[in-house]
């Protein structure tokens, strides 16, 4: 039996989540969840989970629940609670936060031995050096949920690292990739939640508009597979049907194709090296006929662009890069500024000097204060 502690229950990757669980009760049991502020949603997950531990977002969302069979925290102080507990001896944490909250979990996470399957980005992005010594010396195993990501890894099963010449990740190229940049001053919150290929959260289909969510999963690749960054390519492909691809030194190219749905991914990470049977859309080769692949140009997204120069700079400019999109991105979903006004203001940030040591308390610390800042200008956080 395996022990599953997942963050971020009532999320699409959550749900998800809970739905392959539900189907493999014989190898895995729900030990602990948090959920978030649909309490209707929560109940509804903490019926299907039956779990011993529930974080709730805040206090006041416990009331309804005080008289139940679990145990009941809330807030950070929950997820970090969560994070730690070290109950049995094969555990699972999932982290399907969406945010820098899933930083720190994560951490304590895996200082209470627990393996990880993470979906949470800002993991990697803000401390992606950090959290490969702490897997090291822990001795635990990093699954990464990413579709991207898990294309890589099964396409590198059974081969030699010194052999990879590239990683080639695939974009979709978001809801404006037919839009030129002039085309992008006026368009709406509502315009930008319309993903063409995927269904997924708010933030991230802002992110993968404004194709930061793709700078992002190149930094992830960094620090998940350990090939520098000039090695890892990107390129436009808007079927998303290859969902990445490995170069090896030979230029022969491994692929892993799939139709778009997150449950192989979320399935191959929790259950691998399994690749377990669930009701899916089978990919029919003949009746997609052609695929399409073209420059993803980082004049176009320069977000993209961004992404690469904090990730080569290293130290604390990765946090910058994510502090800055995080805030500004719930400020566009909120209709405070301008879809443009996004890249603006991670480039206002990066352009300035960051000289401190890279560590957790400085990541979360510069973190915050950037976030801060930013809703201060702009208009506060809703």
């Amino acid at each position: 039996m395996r022990y599953v502690y997942l963050l971020g229950s009532c999320g699409s990757i959550g749900t998800q989540s809970v739905d392959i669980l539900n189907k493999h009760k014989d190898v895995f049991k729900v030990e602990a969840i948090s959920v978030g502020h649909d309490l209707n949603k929560a109940r509804e997950i903490i019926n299907l989970t039956n779990p011993s531990v529930v974080c709730f977002r805040k206090k006041e969302d416990m009331e309804s629940f005080k008289d139940s069979s679990f145990e009941c925290v809330y807030g950070d102080e929950g997820l970090l609670y969560i994070a730690s507990l070290h109950r049995h001896e094969n555990e699972l944490l999932i982290n399907a936060l969406v945010g820098s909250s899933g930083l720190k979990p994560t951490v304590y996470a895996i200082k209470a031995h627990k393996d990880i399957a993470l979906a949470n980005k800002e993991t990697l992005v803000m401390a992606g050096d950090i959290i490969n010594s702490l897997i090291k010396e822990y001795n635990v195993n990093l699954y990464p949920i990413d579709s991207e990501h898990s294309a890589i890894w099964q396409c590198i099963q059974g081969e030699s690292h010194d052999e990879i010449l590239n990683l080639i990740i695939t974009a979709s190229g978001g809801s404006f990739r037919d839009k030129t940049r002039e085309e992008l001053v006026d368009v709406t919150r509502d315009d930008a939640l319309k993903h063409p290929n995927w269904s997924m959260g708010e933030k991230i289909t802002i992110d993968s508009a404004t194709m930061m969510n793709k700078g992002f999963e190149v930094m992830e690749a960094h620090h998940l597979f350990h090939i520098d960054y000039d090695h890892i390519k990107t390129i436009m492909h808007k079927e998303s049907v290859v969902h990445s691809l490995v170069e090896f030194k030979d230029h022969m190219i491994k692929a892993e194709l799939g139709v778009a749905d997150m449950r192989g991914p979320i399935s191959y990470a929790i259950l691998y090296p399994h690749h377990e049977d669930f009701e899916s859309e089978t990919l029919d080769l003949a009746k997609l006929a052609t695929m399409h692949f073209a420059e993803l140009s980082q004049d176009r997204f320069p977000c993209l662009a961004y992404a690469y120069e904090a990730g080569k700079k290293g130290g604390l400019y990765p946090t910058v890069l994510n502090a800055a999109n995080e805030a500004s991105v719930r400020l566009f979903l909120a209709r405070k500024i301008k879809f443009l006004d996004i890249e603006r203001i991670i480039r206002m940030y990066l352009d300035k000097e960051y000289n401190d040591e890279a560590n957790i308390d400085n990541i979360l610390a510069l973190d915050k204060k950037i976030q801060d800042e930013i809703y201060s200008t702009y208009g506060g956080r809703d």
